[in-house]
């Protein structure tokens, strides 16, 4: 009986040592999946969708409320601005679910690429929204 409790408290470290060392060995699984960047490009659709709907009533809101064509053209440009940072926040998201399927040493320049990308379709609907608003 001594022996047989001496063995299993010498083997027990041992196979716990291994059982780890053989663990850290492993390929890990990305931190997103196919399916969740099918979800994120689900979310950003409703969410561009979202905002289409909100534009609209907002141009009937307008024509309603006042009639005035400025009040109008205004309600469309700001809905315009809405869609299209609605667009670049999906995109934006998408982008980064696609980038954590990568490799970890790839994920940092597709993140930045993806936030370059985003800062760009922004400045691009600001600029359109301030040269339509003149």
């Amino acid at each position: 009986m001594r022996q047989h409790r001496l063995f299993w408290l010498l083997t027990a470290p041992v196979l716990t040592t291994l059982g780890l060392c053989g663990s850290c060995h492993q390929a890990k699984s990305p931190a997103a999946t196919p399916a969740d960047v099918a979800t994120a490009q689900a979310e950003a659709q409703r969410e561009v969708e979202q905002a289409q709907v909100e534009a609209r009533k907002d141009v009937k809101s307008a024509a309603k409320v006042g009639g005035n064509s400025r009040d109008v053209a205004l309600a469309r440009v700001t809905g315009a601005f809405d869609i299209a940072m609605a667009h670049a926040d999906g995109d934006r998201k998408v982008a980064m679910e696609k980038c954590m399927t990568l490799q970890p040493s790839a994920q940092q320049a597709c993140k930045d690429q993806a936030d370059a990308d985003y800062q760009t379709a922004a400045a691009s609907a600001k600029a359109i929204r301030v040269s339509q608003q003149q």
